[in-house]
């Protein structure tokens, strides 16, 4: 077969991780001999080169009007030509008759985990094939974690999780993928890589985990490994189901470098199960953990405080060091993030809590102080300061200043349909000439007077409202 001209295309939204299934059809595609460029987005250039196939990768569904305008940019390049655009991922796996639809292009759904599905005559399997991380030389987008082995150690999930997408994709669980050899092919390719990154969906379902475990030791990821002075780290990103860890596990996790160690907490109706494994952690010495702390999902404002909160006492009681990660969710076929759990979330809420987690790029740090002063140092603290105006809510200090002390005098003065009719008039007005429409028409001085807080801004202190006489 002739050389090719392949284009492999990762979108415009943000990640920090770099395309795994793009680097492996990158390495694929060099064993066959075939030339492989990499853009981040629509390049201006690509169309000035005859291209034999365009691999278009996806993420989640909610970046779809990012992900659908790079794809008809590239159909566009290539004269409507869809025999040769490759579409895949996440977002093709969970949306294919969508994409269908709006493309004229049928994307390939699941993983490649079969020879001679995109040639006829080799026995590649590209999901084996190791990633190619010489795929972004030279390119001026920068990827985090680069200097890792990425890879699996299992595949799938047996779980059905409603929230979760994987049991889709990967629908068959694979109980032991052995990553030494892989690990070695990535060292004689690319070099030695620094720490190890894991994206198991359940590594803990594995019965093969006693074995996983020596292959971590075995590959030089003892607790305390260094390499060139600086410590190694193990993580398994998607992190783990605390419903099935057992003493055991803590005990073999504590012989590798785990850093950090997550421990996914969905549900607020796990928190005897989840501290439970938290003391175990401590116990075997693990010392850093992260974990994924879903809302907007069965559950309310009240939830998420204490599970925020539970992890903050853990981190004083115990000396562990528990980073969280509150995770809005979006359902699968979301194509946007708008999505709100009602009627206990609502815009001004997700809004809230957004604003908080930019402070800190989504991280909920472990301290008391940082996180007594983010979110209040009770669930009616924390209620109020999700009522707060974005201004007064992002300037907050550990002792209110006079315009919030007045705000909150206000705020606390409210009945509890004054309160509630606050916040339908704050989620059902958005945009400030409307907001300010709405304040006109209300009768209730009480909710005049502080309904005038959401609309001053910084900017422009002497704004008032401008009311039809």
């Amino acid at each position: 077969m002739a050389s090719r001209n392949i284009l492999l295309v990762e979108p415009r939204y943000p990640t920090k991780f770099p395309p795994l299934g793009l680097m492996k059809l990158s390495t694929y595609h060099k064993a066959l001999g075939d030339r492989v460029h990499f853009v981040k987005g629509t390049d201006k250039d690509v169309p000035y080169e005859y291209w034999d196939r365009v691999y278009i990768t996806t993420l989640f569904t909610y970046h779809w009007k990012i992900t659908l305008e790079d794809i008809l940019y590239y159909k566009s390049m290539l004269h409507g030509d869809t025999s040769r655009i490759y579409i895949g991922g996440i977002m093709a796996s969970l949306m294919p008759d969508k994409l269908w639809k709006e493309t004229g292009i049928s994307p390939m759904t699941g993983i490649l985990d079969k020879p001679g599905v995109l040639d006829s005559d080799n026995d590649y399997v590209v999901d084996n094939m190791i990633p190619d991380y010489s795929l972004f030389n030279n390119l001026s987008h920068h990827y985090a974690l680069l200097d890792s082995y990425f890879g699996y150690l299992t595949r799938g999930c047996v779980n059905r999780c409603k929230f979760c997408g994987v049991h889709k994709i990967e629908p068959v669980f694979r109980d032991y993928l052995g990553i030494k050899p892989w690990v070695k092919l990535i060292d004689d390719t690319h070099g030695p890589k620094h720490n190890l990154v894991l994206f198991d969906n359940n590594i803990i379902y594995s019965k093969r985990f006693r074995g996983i475990i020596k292959d971590i030791l075995d590959l030089g990821f003892e607790r305390g490994a260094k390499l060139n002075n600086r410590r190694r780290h193990v993580d398994f990103n998607q992190g783990t189901d605390a419903r099935l860890l057992k003493e055991w596990h803590f005990k073999l996790l504590a012989k590798i470098a785990i850093n950090p160690l997550r421990i996914a907490f969905d549900h607020v109706k796990y928190t005897r199960i989840y501290s439970a494994k938290v003391r175990l952690a401590a116990k075997y010495g693990i010392q850093n953990l992260s974990n994924y702390i879903l809302y907007n999902y069965d559950d309310t404002p009240q939830n998420l405080w204490q599970r925020l909160k539970l992890n903050v006492e853990f981190n004083s009681e115990l000396g562990l060091q528990i980073y969280s990660f509150p995770m809005k969710y979006v359902p699968l076929t979301a194509k946007d993030r708008t999505y709100i759990y009602e009627p206990h979330w609502n815009w001004q809420f997700i809004r809230g809590v957004q604003r908080i987690l930019n402070v800190t790029n989504g991280i909920v740090m472990t301290g008391k102080e940082f996180f007594y002063r983010a979110f209040g140092e009770s669930e009616e603290a924390f209620l109020r300061i999700l009522h707060m105006p974005e201004r007064l809510l992002m300037k907050r200090g550990r002792v209110p200043g006079a315009e919030e002390q007045d705000w909150i005098n206000k705020y606390e003065n409210l009945t509890s349909s004054e309160k509630a009719e606050l916040l339908a008039i704050l989620c059902d007005n958005r945009i400030k000439k409307d907001l300010a429409n709405a304040i006109c028409q209300n009768k209730n001085g009480q909710l005049k007077n502080i309904l005038d807080y959401y609309l001053t801004e910084p900017e422009d202190p002497n704004q008032t409202r401008m009311c039809d006489e």
